[in-house]
């Protein structure tokens, strides 16, 4: 089994699959009749798979669904509830992927029906009408999908809701944007847009709604509070800056991701590390500001503060590395936080106020307690072997500069506590907390 060269501490390794050679990135879960399917969108191949983890240590392939054959597709995001499948559609980016920035993609979502879990059945093909696409979007079931997404006339990525009471015919019922995003007669240009962008007001996302309010995370702008209580109107409580100091310079997302949690007046708030292809000397010439987690009061919502950070992963006893920052005879290596696992108030998976799980680029799957939101504390973590081929490249064979490190991209956590773990280049790990 892949993983024994692993650095590991307090979590047991139960299972690898390969998933087929197909990289995933984003994933989400389902149970129906007893069984756990875990559905995986590909960080390069255009599609989906699923995977039946009933038995945690034996997961079983069950069904690869392509997406749009198109040279500069991407299919990175996903999400499952109410035997619903939604689907992210967006152009590739060729520091990532390889593509030509004018490669052809299909924009937009699909929204599948899922009842029958191993055979999607697609329902309707949602576009924004604009350039971008969709990137990221919150649905734990129910009536609304809130994305975002390109709209026409408006830069980057603002907030829309969908209604999906038809799931067949989807209906925007409400939108949100940062003032200066609103643009008339905006010529789009995705070869300039995420680019220039970052530092500025874009939302990343998802939003993620808790009663009236939605917690939305926007890139230089940091943490929006929304009172969502009109869906139609969505209106700005509160906003929380960080970048800078916090975040880096050149491609990962200001703020990435912000996550209130369900039982306590606090959000996770995250930027994004950066990834392989920054890392070129010709790039990376100073020093990259600090990337942080962080613990958020939101007790009164008008008014955020950050009460804590996490600490610096630890560097394991044997590592060939005496931090994260500095990959010896190249520079740097892919550092950072990136997806956090995500409840969504969704019956299948775990649901600790107490914990967070974070996958940290090539420090691997971290693990924290969060019981006292002042003193955060890492209490296990999960570094990836190292793969043994770039599990895709552009031609040249130079899209990943450096060292083959291993990248831990997303983390799932199920309500059983199986924890799995998704790697840039190496498949899937499924992992268990031993404390």
């Amino acid at each position: 089994m892949a993983g024994n060269d692993a650095f590991v501490k307090n979590m047991d390794i139960l299972a690898y699959h390969d998933l087929d050679g197909k990289p995933w990135f984003q994933m989400a879960m389902q149970v129906v009749d007893g069984r756990y399917y875990l559905y995986g969108s590909h960080f390069k191949a255009s599609g989906w798979a699923i995977v039946d983890v009933t038995d945690p240590a034996k997961p079983e392939y069950m069904k690869f669904v392509p997406g749009p054959e198109l040279k500069g597709q991407t299919t990175p995001k996903i999400q499952v509830a109410d035997g619903l499948m939604i689907t992210a559609l967006g152009g590739s980016l060729p520091m990532l992927h390889g593509a030509a920035i004018d490669d052809p993609y299909e924009e937009g979502i699909y929204i599948w029906d899922v009842k029958d879990p191993v055979n999607p059945k697609r329902l309707c093909h949602w576009q924004t009408g604009g350039l971008l696409g969709v990137h990221r979007f919150f649905y734990n079931g129910g009536r609304y999908v809130h994305l975002s997404a390109s709209c026409k006339g408006f830069s980057g990525f603002i907030y829309r809701i969908l209604d999906i009471v038809d799931p067949a015919h989807p209906v925007e019922v409400g939108r949100w944007w940062a003032p200066e995003q609103w643009a008339a007669g905006y010529i789009e240009n995705r070869a300039a847009d995420i680019e220039s962008l970052l530092d500025g007001d874009m939302m990343h996302g998802p939003a993620y709604p808790k009663g009236k309010l939605s917690y939305v995370s926007y890139g230089g702008a940091g943490m929006m509070i929304l009172d969502i209580s009109d869906i139609t109107l969505p209106k700005l409580v509160g906003q929380l800056r960080h970048h800078p100091p916090f975040a880096g310079k050149l491609c990962g997302a200001r703020c990435h991701t912000v996550l209130p949690l369900s039982k306590r007046d606090y959000v996770v708030m995250t930027s994004e590390g950066e990834r392989f292809h920054v890392y070129r000397s010709e790039q990376l010439k100073a020093a990259q500001p600090l990337n942080f987690i962080g613990m958020v009061d939101v007790s009164d919502p008008a008014d955020p503060t950050l009460v804590s950070t996490f600490p610096y992963p630890e560097v394991p006893a044997g590592s060939p590395f005496k931090n994260f920052n500095e990959t010896p005879g190249w520079g740097a290596g892919p550092f950072g936080p990136h997806n956090i696992h995500e409840p969504h108030d969704h019956p299948a998976l775990e649901d600790r106020n107490d914990r967070v799980y974070c996958a940290y680029f090539h420090a691997g799957l971290r693990a924290y307690d969060i019981s006292d939101a002042f003193i955060p504390k890492e209490i296990a973590y999960f570094i990836p072997p190292d793969p043994e081929e770039w599990a895709f490249n552009n031609e040249a064979g130079d899209l990943f500069p450096g060292p083959r490190l291993g990248t831990a991209e997303d983390v799932i956590v199920d309500h059983r506590g199986n924890i799995f773990v998704d790697t840039q280049h190496a498949g899937l790990y499924v992992l268990r907390c031993t404390v």
